[in-house]
């Protein structure tokens, strides 16, 4: 199985990054034959969508599984419709081999629904809540 576990850092000693898509580098490692490699996360710096599209890229790298602390509902989705597993609620008090002594020993479950809700809702967007509402949603002109 190639399993992905999203990280901090270039290497095994690197800490575990909770936030799929917005996390810089994906540790890949073929369980079956122990080779490893680090892809930079192309997706993160997008302003919207960076999950979907981090799925897209372990999608064309054939990964079988991804270990994170948590995922959104649209990228849930994307990694389903990429026929990719789920495992969700790695820490990040944790580094890439303390996450997959964990995984090899079946601390974590497959993730049968996505882990946070929808990025939508009431607060400040890009303008930080400066106008007349002050990012509560209340500004009414009379």
């Amino acid at each position: 199985m190639k399993l992905c576990i999203t990280c901090a850092g270039k290497d095994k000693e690197a800490a575990i990054d909770t936030a799929f898509g917005r996390a810089p580098y994906f540790f890949i490692i073929d369980t079956n034959t122990n080779s490893e490699e680090i892809v930079a996360n192309s997706a993160v710096d997008q302003d919207h969508g960076a999950g979907i599209a981090a799925a897209q890229l372990l999608a064309d790298r054939g990964v079988d599984a991804v270990l994170t602390g948590q995922v959104g509902p649209n990228t849930f989705a994307a990694l389903q419709a990429a026929g990719i597993k789920l495992f969700v609620g790695a820490s990040s008090g944790d580094t890439v081999n303390q996450a997959l002594a964990k995984f090899k020993t079946d601390h974590y479950q497959e993730a049968n629904n996505p882990s946070t809700a929808p990025h939508c809702g009431p607060g400040p967007g890009r303008g930080q809540g400066h106008g007349r509402g002050q990012g509560r949603g209340r500004c009414r002109q009379k």
